[in-house]
């Protein structure tokens, strides 16, 4: 398995990734309909943004066939007023690849980052019902509050959760 920066030339398989991800992670969360519509095209265009922007931190995994299997990437929210804080705002592995070991990998190459950027803590959301907030809380992350969202017509809880040391993220995944 191979963590690197994504490329613009990824964006095509960040957005496979995404969408699969998404309609895999949040089935009986987010409506069905919702998922169904997704687009693969409307995704790699969004990555391709994202891959562009200056602020964006994406890095991606790929399989010893060199195919994009999972993503995460980091920017400071527009909301985000803590100057010594930046967001992680995706991490996403294809189903049949989780539980491997590989969300550690990225959350590694991406907390690194992060640490040379100067950042001290990290703040992310994830959808309440969404069991990946377990492997946030393995790694530290903090419980800060609820938030209700909308997505498809739903309307849903997010959690906000917080790293308060990169330094201590990064020597929990440095010991596994």
């Amino acid at each position: 398995m191979n963590v690197r920066s994504a490329t613009l030339e990824d964006a095509q398989g960040i957005a496979k990734v995404h969408v699969d991800t998404w309609r895999t992670t949040y089935e009986g969360i987010i409506p069905s309909e919702f998922l169904a519509k997704l687009s693969y095209e409307q995704r790699t265009m969004l990555w391709q943004q994202n891959i562009a922007k200056q602020d964006n931190t994406v890095f991606i995994i790929e399989n010893d066939k060199q195919q994009i299997i999972g993503f995460g990437d980091t920017c400071r929210r527009a909301n985000n007023i803590d100057l010594k804080a930046t967001d992680l705002t995706s991490l996403y592995l294809l189903q049949s690849y989780q539980g491997k070991g590989l969300g550690r990998l990225l959350l590694k190459a991406l907390f690194t980052r992060i640490k040379n950027e100067g950042y001290e803590k990290v703040f992310v959301e994830v959808l309440e019902d969404n069991p990946t907030r377990y492997f946030y809380e393995y790694f530290g992350a903090q419980f800060v509050k609820t938030v209700p969202i909308t997505i498809g017509g739903q309307r849903l809880n997010e959690s906000i959760y917080v790293w308060p040391s990169v330094d201590e993220v990064l020597r929990k995944l440095n010991r596994e």
